[in-house]
């Protein structure tokens, strides 16, 4: 059940991410993606 729960946060944090990156520039849309990356793994820890 933790395992689902993850899935679902990895999920919605990569979609809130590619709903705010469509107006942002390359340097904000590489931040975020770090960003999403230290969370996902984060996530998975």
């Amino acid at each position: 059940m933790k395992k689902l729960g993850r899935v679902f946060l990895i999920l919605f944090t990569i979609s809130t991410v590619f709903i705010s990156c469509r107006e942002t520039t390359g340097d904000k849309v590489e931040d975020v993606v770090e960003d999403v990356a230290d969370d996902v793994q984060d996530a998975v820890d």
